[in-house]
This record gives structure tokens, sequence and C-alpha cells, in this order.
């Protein structure tokens, strides 16, 4: 039996890239139908790059069980057919650049106006108002504004996170905060209108070293694979080749890696080393120490003194590791070039199955909405 709470919601997107399209699979997901209104070339995401059996990688990921319509929103039919689904629409997703749809008549206050049960969610870069307000926006521009790349890397030498955790984050925020609206309007009847940036949710997400540069004085430093503020967290090297990832939280675990993991080869009441401030402080030196026992071991061997040990710990993958992963769930999803294998949804539902509706072509469903709506 499929899981789909929201069978009975229609959701209007006008969406475009990665963001709102990423709320609206999700919304989909839980059995929405979700109508993506789309311009007459289509969502340019469909165009970043053809690796998935001729089809865009994002746009394969982040639409299915999609209905496509192509509307050309500058004309008055097409101003029309979307005020005609927004009359018995529940949700409104939009991710234009603000101000797009108000020049329209369609921005979300007035749809809202036309009806009251509507929930309408606006995504931006940096919100509607403010000096920003009108700056383009992408992931990466996100990242360097919100001072992510800033924490990012190692030493000198800054980075990028490598997936488009902007666009990820604020998809996710909208997600959750339609949701949240729809159990408002299960108390009140009404809906609501949400205003969520992409700055915000980064913002959101920056806290920690936030709070280290505003109360601390200083943000946690770059460096790599490594954690900035527990220690030992991160990769080593063993005698095969491999590198193994190892994070330490406590106390109880430290003594357990020093006395059953590297056979006393770092000692646990060393004072360099007491309680994770000073290992912290201490860190070249204790990486060293770690790496020189480490080395020492073939990975199938050390992964066992771990796990003995109850240390935890994981291997250091590469893309072509992951997509062999044990662990991985994969579901199979229907396209207009064929199967495409993909993660299932993360949450596991008690006595219900996952079961995704297909990416749809580019205004595979123009005739049957148009006929519909019109």
């Amino acid at each position: 039996m499929k899981f789909q709470p929201l069978k009975d919601i229609l959701v209007v997107s006008i969406e475009q890239a990665a963001s709102a399209p990423y709320a609206g699979c999700r919304l989909a997901d839980a059995g929405a139908r979700v109508i993506k209104v789309e311009r007459e070339s289509g969502d340019f995401a469909r165009d970043y790059d053809d690796v998935v059996n001729g089809q865009s990688t994002y746009f394969t990921w982040l639409n299915r069980g999609k209905e496509s319509v192509r509307v050309d929103l500058k004309s008055e039919d097409g101003r029309q057919l979307i005020l005609n689904m927004i009359a018995e629409a529940d949700v409104f997703i939009q991710n234009l650049a603000p101000g797009a749809l108000k020049r329209l008549g369609l921005n979300s206050e007035k749809l809202r106006e036309k009806n009251e049960k509507l929930i309408t969610c606006d995504i931006s870069g940096y919100g509607e108002e403010g000096e920003y307000s009108q700056m383009k926006a992408y992931d990466n521009l996100i990242q360097a504004e919100s001072g992510l790349i800033d924490v990012t890397g190692d030493g000198d030498m800054r980075a990028k996170v490598g997936i488009s955790i902007a666009d990820i984050s604020t998809g996710a925020h909208a997600y959750m905060a339609i949701l949240e609206a729809v159990i408002e309007r299960g108390k009140t009847g009404k809906g609501t209108g949400i205003k969520i940036s992409m700055f915000d949710c980064m913002a959101d997400w920056m806290m920690v070293p936030y709070l280290h540069q505003v109360y601390g004085g200083k943000a946690p430093d770059r460096i790599g694979v490594h954690h900035a503020a527990i220690s030992p967290y991160g990769p080593f090297d063993t005698e095969d080749g491999k590198k193994i990832m190892i994070g330490i939280q406590n106390e109880r675990e430290w003594e357990r890696f020093c006395t059953r993991v590297v056979d006393g080869g770092i000692k646990p009441k060393d004072s360099r080393f007491q309680g994770n401030a000073n290992r912290v402080k201490n860190r070249d030196e204790l990486n060293k120490l770690v790496q020189n026992c480490f080395i020492t071991y073939r990975a199938d061997e050390l992964i066992s003194r771990l796990k003995k040990a109850k240390i935890a710990f994981s291997r250091l993958r590469s893309m072509k590791e992951f997509a062999e992963h044990p662990q991985l769930r994969l579901t199979k999803v229907d396209s207009e070039n064929g199967p495409i294998e993909m993660a299932d949804r993360p949450a596991i539902f008690s006595g219900y199955r996952s079961e995704f509706g297909a990416i749809p072509a580019t205004g595979e469903h123009d005739e049957q909405i148009k006929k519909e709506f019109g």
C-alpha cells in the first residue's frame, strides 16, 4: 500500500532550477497532485546536462510524479489558466525573480484573496526587501554570501560544498513550512502566505560557525575533511592504501580508542589530549600519532579493532564506491527515455511502500490540463 497523506492536495508550482522543484517533488512523493508550470522551452534545468539517458541529472532527480504544462504567463490565456488552477488549488509555489508575478497580477497576496484556503510559498534568493532583494541568487553565490565557502576547504584554500546545498536546504525548508501551513489550515480553514529565502535558510545552517565568530571572536579553521571542533575526527591512511574515518565524541570513547585500538601508542591520560578542547588545540600532533598507528594496519584489521572497541568509524568512499554501497536503497522511476534508478525516500513508513510517479516530458500534460482548467 502506498503512503499518500497528501492525496487530495492540489499543488500549482511555477518553478525552475532546484529549490522550488525540490519542495514540489517531496509533496508529490507524499501523494499530492503537483502541476509544474513551465515556460514554452521548459524548465532550464532540463538542459543542465544529458547524463541520465539523455536527460538532466537535476531534472530527473527533482521532478518525478509531477504533471508538466507550458504556459505563457504574459498572455491573457496563460494568466487565466493560472487563475483557473489557483481557484481549485491548495498550495501555490513559485521561485521566479522577486516582483515578476506581481507585475503580471499573479502575486501570492492577490491569489489568496481569490482563494482563502490557498497556501502560498514564495522562494527568493535574499527575500523581497532590502538592498539584496533584486540580486540574482544561484547556489554558489549564496554559499559565498552566507560564509559557507569561508569555513569550507583546507588551510588557505577555500572550497564550495560539492552539492547544491543552498538550493536543497531551501527546498527542504519550503516543504516543512508548507506541511506546517497545511496542519494550521486544518484548524482554521484558511491558508497562509510563506516567504522563504535561500540566504535565510543557509543562515540558519551556519549558526555554529556564526556563534564561534560572534561569541568566541573567531570562526572555526578550515581543516579539510577533519572536523573543526572535535578531534580526532577525520580520515587516516591504512597500510593497504584505504582511508578510514574515525570520530571520538567523548572521554569514554577516547580511553577505549587509546587502550584497545592503538595499543597504547597514545596515552589516554596524556595532558595534551585530556578533553576535547585540548585535543582540538593539539590536533596536528594528535593526528600524526593516530596516523602513525593506523598505517601499521590493513583496513580490514583496523575495522575489526574499531568494531570491538565500539569506536565510530566509516570508510572514506569514492562516488563509485557509494554507487555500489550495500546500504543504498534504490527505486525505479519512469521517464520518457526509460526507467531511471535513484535513491528511495529517506523516510520509511511502517506498512507502506514508496511508489513514485514518472518524470514528465516538457509540456506532456498541456492538452489535458488546458482542457481541465481552460
